[in-house]
């Protein structure tokens, strides 16, 4: 009795969620044969290093998107932000000092 048959793609994904917004980023990557030969996890690890960086850029730019929704929507009655450390603690939960 032969096991599943593997898919001929795999996904790399990452997923975004908060209380106004969530996204979901996929990319399709070609699985690694077994056996392979040095050739085809070479390849297999190229592809798989383009897709992560397709997918951080996709992520970045939505993130900064959202930054600049929330900067347009005002701040309320928080008065000035102080834009630096909002930058940096962007989507982290932190204590209000």
């Amino acid at each position: 009795m032969a096991g599943p048959q593997p898919s001929s793609k795999a996904r790399l994904s990452a997923n975004y969620g908060s209380s106004s917004a969530e996204k979901a980023f996929t990319h399709s990557i070609p699985t690694l044969p077994n056996p392979h030969s040095t050739e085809e996890k070479t390849a297999y690890l190229s592809a798989l290093r383009s897709a992560v960086t397709k997918l951080q850029e996709e992520v970045n730019s939505f993130l900064t998107q959202k930054m600049e929704e929330d900067k347009d929507a005002g701040t309320g009655s928080l008065g000035k932000v102080d834009e630096k450390r909002e930058e940096e603690n962007y989507g982290e939960e932190g204590l209000e000092e």
